[in-house]
């Protein structure tokens, strides 16, 4: 007798790892926004974007492997970027607005395979050398690279106005609750969830403008250490008036985007439509 039960294909592991990804993304910025959080009310140290959240994940009790699920998690998120740009399950179209929606995508996938690689290489180099220290890149060293090639300071304009671009995409998302449509949560939970959704949206959009006003800056002066990412974007904030009520309320906006994650691994659509 044939059982009733669905056979998993790909579509299920694709849609698994899409959530482990979306989860993977969600603990990162949960880190990134508790720690700057502790930086603003002086418990902790120096906040340093998602790359030194990942480095302090080392320091915790299992941290390596912790640190090897998230890389995988990364992964997975980059993976379902890429599905989203190239096969576009939520139905972005090809106009103007919809291919600029799926080239930022484009640029998420990037980066979040970037991420993915650096905290795979925090585990080896410590596995190697019982130290993650002497780790480099970021920002500065893609700038560095782009700013050498034909048009070097064209391109850094370019990706620094597509960072602006998402920012303002991500605030209006935010602001506007557009990741309703892909939510399938119930009401109940909506009623205290999306508060903390649109806060965190808005929040990280705030940030993307002010990493791609780096990017510009450093363009226009053809420096690539002008360039920079989260941290960056944390001590520009700390040098401005009421720096530190500032530099609070980002963090606590990053640790609500980190939650809004976690809430998509477990209640966003994901249909790869392969």
């Amino acid at each position: 007798m044939a059982s009733s039960t669905p056979t998993p294909d790909h579509r299920d592991a694709i849609s698994a790892f899409a959530r482990m990804g979306y989860a993977a993304r969600g603990v990162v910025y949960v880190l990134v926004g508790g720690l700057a959080a502790l930086t603003a009310i002086d418990q902790g140290g120096q906040a340093e974007g998602s790359r030194g959240a990942l480095e302090a994940v080392l320091g915790a009790p299992f941290g390596k492997v912790m640190l090897g699920i998230i890389a995988v998690g990364l992964l997975g998120y980059a993976m379902w970027r890429c599905i989203q740009v190239f096969k576009d399950p939520d139905r972005h179209g090809t106009s103007a607005k919809g291919l600029v929606i799926r080239a930022g995508l484009f640029v998420s996938a990037i980066t979040h395979t970037l991420l993915a690689f650096f905290a795979a290489s925090l585990v080896f180099r410590f596995l190697s050398s019982g130290s993650s220290s002497g780790s480099s890149g970021g920002s500065e060293g893609m700038v560095s690279w782009l700013i050498q090639q034909p048009f070097g300071r064209w391109l850094v304009a370019a990706v620094g106005i597509a960072i602006i671009g998402a920012g303002i995409a991500h605030a209006v998302k935010g602001y506007k609750a557009k990741f309703d449509k892909h939510f399938a949560m119930p009401s109940r939970t909506q009623a205290w969830a999306y508060p903390i959704c649109r806060f965190g949206l808005v929040v990280r959009g705030l940030v993307f403008v002010i990493v791609g006003s780096l990017f510009m800056i450093a363009a226009y002066q053809f420096d690539p250490n002008a360039a920079g990412g989260t941290a960056e974007a944390f001590n520009t904030l700390r040098r401005q008036a009421f720096g530190k009520w500032l530099f609070g309320f980002v963090a606590t906006g990053l640790l609500a985007f980190g939650c809004y994650s976690v809430l998509a691994a477990v209640y966003r659509r994901v249909d790869p439509s392969l």
